[in-house]
């Protein structure tokens, strides 16, 4: 037990680097480790329990995250506003969703997500060099594409317990926001996926009970994960605004890539 509790401290502490940088919350990092933790442990209802351990890391790494963002001026209340509650309402409605849906389907729909989000932000204008737009000025979403894309993200992402970053860092970044502000605006925009994704976890009833558990979130891998990622984030949040731009953007998808490759190993082996 030991060997795996220092495996999850130190995923817990990258998780504190992706929730600063780029607004991951720890969900693309945490959802395969524990889903690999778990599976070797119990074998269980892992990737279920992989997702809503997730959440429930994502909804302190978030809060903690927008804190020490709202201090340093990044958040922008023109571009948070019209999402929040749209967001919070898909929320509820992909965790219900995620609780029956089959472990097999989640993985691979996880899977095909982060598969979609590479080549869109690889190929489509806008993300890798937006140079132009932030020139422009960045615009807020109008009221139609604030509630549809709101419920659509808070959907997908408490659906794959992997907060809204993958969804709303793109999407931000297209409007003309810099890279270290898109991502700094993730961070409360994944709280309440967080907070309604793990509240539906929790009551949820798990095909098996095990000890340390609260429905399908797992308690004890949840603390070990906190105990690294909290700490993390507290010195990396001074680094945000000095990469330059085009190599954090480059940096979120590389990120991307290489969770994309890990599960897909995971899921073949």
């Amino acid at each position: 037990m030991i060997l795996p509790a220092l495996v999850l401290v130190g995923f817990g502490c990258l998780t504190g680097v992706t929730t600063v940088l780029f607004g991951f919350g720890g969900g693309f990092v945490i959802v395969p480790v524990v889903d690999v933790v778990v599976s070797a442990a119990t074998g269980a209802d892992a990737m279920h329990t992989a997702v809503a351990t997730s959440t429930a890391v994502m909804v302190v790494n978030a809060a903690t995250a927008t804190v020490a963002q709202a201090r340093s001026g990044r958040l922008r209340a023109d571009h948070l506003r019209p999402l929040l509650v749209p967001i919070a309402v898909g929320a509820v409605l992909g965790a219900f969703a995620a609780t029956w849906a089959p472990d097999t389907a989640l993985r691979w729909l996880f899977i095909a997500y982060l598969a979609i989000t590479v080549l869109d932000s690889a190929l489509r204008s806008g993300f890798l060099d937006n140079a132009r737009r932030r020139a422009a000025g960045a615009r807020p979403l109008g009221p139609v594409a604030s509630t549809a894309g709101g419920v659509g993200i808070g959907a997908i992402a408490s659906f794959l317990g992997v907060g809204g970053s993958v969804l709303t860092v793109p999407l931000l970044r297209r409007r003309g926001l810099p890279m270290a502000d898109a991502a700094a605006m993730a961070n409360p925009l994944s709280i309440p996926v967080a907070v309604a994704g793990t509240a539906v976890y929790a009551l949820a009833a798990p095909t098996t009970a095990h000890p340390g558990q609260l429905g399908h979130v797992n308690v004890l891998v949840t603390a070990a994960l906190l105990c690294g990622s909290l700490p993390t984030i507290a010195v990396v949040k001074r680094l945000v605004g000095r990469i330059p731009d085009r190599l954090h953007a480059l940096a979120y998808l590389a990120l991307l890539l290489l969770v994309l490759v890990t599960m897909l190993v995971t899921a073949l082996s």
